[in-house]
C-alpha cells in the first residue's frame, strides 16, 4: 500500500488520554440523544445497520481516527471518501491556516475560485464550464434543474439503488417495469415530486434507453458506490451515452464519489466516456463542505447570469474550501499517485481475501465492498441479497479489533495514500477475527 505520507502521528490532543475506558462514547451518545434526532445528524451514523451504537470520533490522522476513549482505528470509512491524502494532510492544513486569516466567507467572487475551476476543467475534458455548490446533493440539485432547462423535459431516468443525495424527485425505489414511475422511499416526499422520475436496474443499457424516451436526462453513478460498489458492465456507459444521444437527452454522471478517486479525470477518464454534466464532491474539498457540477460550454450557459435557469448559493466557493480543494488537487497531480492508489485497494482486497470471510468483493482502485453475498454483485437486486446480518458481526469484531469499516453492507470501504503496510499488517489480523465470527 502507500508509503508513510503527512500526519501519521497522533494529534497531540490525545497524548493525555487514558486507555479506552468504553464509556464517553456511550455517554455523549446518551446526550445526544436528548438534543439530535436520533442522536446523530445523518442517519447511517447512528449505526444500526450493524447493530450497535455510534463510535464518537475525537480527532484523526493520517489513516487513523481516534475515538473519544482514545481508541485508535485504522480508517477505511475515510469520511466517506474525502480522505485520500489520508486525515489533516500537512498541505491541505498549510492552505486553510494561511486562508482563515483572510476571511471565511465573502460572499462575492475571489481568485481562488477561478483557479478551483481552471484545476478541474484541465483534469476532466468534458467539463467546459463549472458551477460551484456547497455539498454533493446540491449539485445534483442544480444539474437535475439544468437538464431540464437546456432539454424542456421534465422526466429523469435514474438506476435502482442509485444515491444522489437527499433530493427529492431522487428518493424514488424502482418498479417491475422498465421505464415504472417513481415511488417514493421517504415519507415528506410527494408523489409530485417523483412522478416524472423512471426507474431502471444498473447495468442494464437496454432497460435504460427504453425510459429515456422523451426524457430530458439519465443519472447514474459511473460506478456505483451507494448500494456498496459495483462496477459498470464492460461496454455499459458508453452504451447509456449513446442513448442519451439518440434520445435527445443528457447523461449526466454523478462522480461525487469517483471524482478524482477512481482517476484524475474520474470515472469518466477510467471507462472513456464524456459526461454531458458532471457533479463532484467528497474529495474536491479536501474534507470540507464543498461540491459542483460542470459539463459542456452550451448546456451551461442556460444557467443564470448567463441564461434563464436559477441556481444560487451564499457559500458556493467558500474561500476555505477551495483553498482545501486546491491543495488536494495539486498532491493528486503528482507523478505516481493513482498508481499507489490502484495498488493500495488491491492490497487490502488480498487481505480480505486471505482472511476467508466468505465474501463476493467488488473493486474499483481504491474503493471496494465485500459483500456477504454467494454469487456477482451486479445490480441493486444481487446487491440487496446479501447477508446484512453477517455483514453487521463482521463489522462490529473488526471495530473492537481497531479498524474502522462503513457502517453498512451497502457503502464502500476506501484506501487513501497513507495505508501503509504497518495498517495493513493490522489489518489483517483483524479481519481474521472477523472472518472467524
Amino acid at each position: 500500500m502507500g508509503g508513510p505520507g503527512p500526519g501519521r502521528a497522533a494529534p497531540a490532543a490525545l497524548e493525555a488520554l487514558s486507555a479506552p475506558a468504553g464509556t464517553r462514547s456511550a455517554e455523549l451518545f446518551a446526550r445526544a440523544n436528548e438534543v439530535l434526532v436520533g442522536g446523530v445528524n445523518s442517519p447511517v451514523r447512528a449505526m444500526r445497520s450493524i447493530g450497535r451504537d455510534p463510535v464518537f470520533i475525537q480527532c484523526a490522522a493520517g489513516p487513523y481516527v481516534w475515538d473519544v476513549d482514545g481508541t485508535r482505528y485504522v480508517d477505511y470509512l475515510s469520511t466517506w471518501g474525502p480522505a485520500i491524502l489520508g486525515h489533516a494532510p500537512d498541505a491541505v492544513v498549510r492552505a486553510v491556516e494561511r486562508a482563515l486569516p483572510l476571511g471565511t466567507s465573502f460572499g462575492a467572487p475571489t481568485e481562488r475560485e477561478v483557479r478551483f475551476a481552471e484545476a478541474v476543467c484541465e483534469a476532466v475534458p468534458s467539463v467546459e464550464r463549472l458551477r460551484m455548490t456547497s455539498s454533493g446533493s446540491e449539485a445534483v440539485m442544480g444539474a437535475l434543474r439544468l437538464a431540464r432547462a437546456a432539454t424542456g423535459r421534465d422526466v429523469i431516468v435514474k438506476v435502482a439503488g442509485g444515491y444522489h443525495g437527499a433530493v427529492d424527485g431522487l428518493l424514488a425505489e424502482a418498479g417491475s417495469g422498465l421505464t415504472t414511475l417513481g415511488v417514493p422511499s421517504s415519507p415528506g416526499v410527494t408523489a409530485a415530486a417523483t412522478a416524472a422520475t423512471r426507474i431502471v436496474p444498473y447495468n442494464d443499457a437496454a432497460a435504460a434507453a427504453a425510459a429515456l424516451d422523451g426524457a430530458a436526462a439519465m443519472i447514474v453513478e459511473p460506478v456505483a458506490g451507494n448500494m456498496g460498489v459495483v462496477p459498470p458492465a464492460d461496454g455499459y456507459l458508453r452504451a447509456l451515452r449513446e442513448a442519451c444521444d439518440r434520445a435527445g437527452a443528457l447523461l449526466i454522471l454523478d462522480e461525487v464519489i469517483t471524482g478524482f478517486r477512481v482517476a484524475r479525470g474520474g470515472a469518466q477518464e477510467r471507462y472513456g466516456v464524456r459526461a454531458d454534466i458532471t457533479c463532484f464532491g467528497k474529495i474536491i474539498g479536501g474534507g470540507l463542505p464543498v461540491g459542483a457540477f460542470g459539463g459542456r460550454a452550451d448546456v451551461m450557459r442556460e444557467l443564470a447570469p448567463e441564461g434563464p435557469c436559477y441556481q444560487a448559493g451564499t457559500l458556493s466557493g467558500n474561500p476555505l474550501a477551495t483553498a482545501a480543494g486546491l491543495a488536494v488537487l495539486g498532491e493528486l497531480a503528482a507523478d505516481g499517485v493513482y498508481e499507489r492508489l490502484e495498488a493500495g485497494g488491491a492490497a487490502l482486497e488480498e487481505a480480505i481475501v486471505a482472511s476467508g470471510a466468505p465474501v463476493t468483493i467488488n473493486r474499483v482502485g481504491s474503493m471496494l465492498t465485500p459483500f456477504f453475498a454467494d454469487g456477482p454483485v451486479r445490480d441493486y437486486a444481487s446487491a440487496t441479497a446479501a447477508d446484512t446480518d453477517r455483514y453487521a458481526r463482521f463489522a462490529r469484531v473488526l471495530l473492537a479489533e481497531g479498524v474502522y469499516p462503513p457502517p453498512s453492507q451497502f457503502e464502500a470501504w476506501f484506501t487513501g495514500l497513507t495505508h501503509g503496510e504497518e495498517e495493513l499488517r493490522h489489518t489483517r489480523e483483524a479481519l481474521a477475527r472477523a472472518a472467524e465470527a
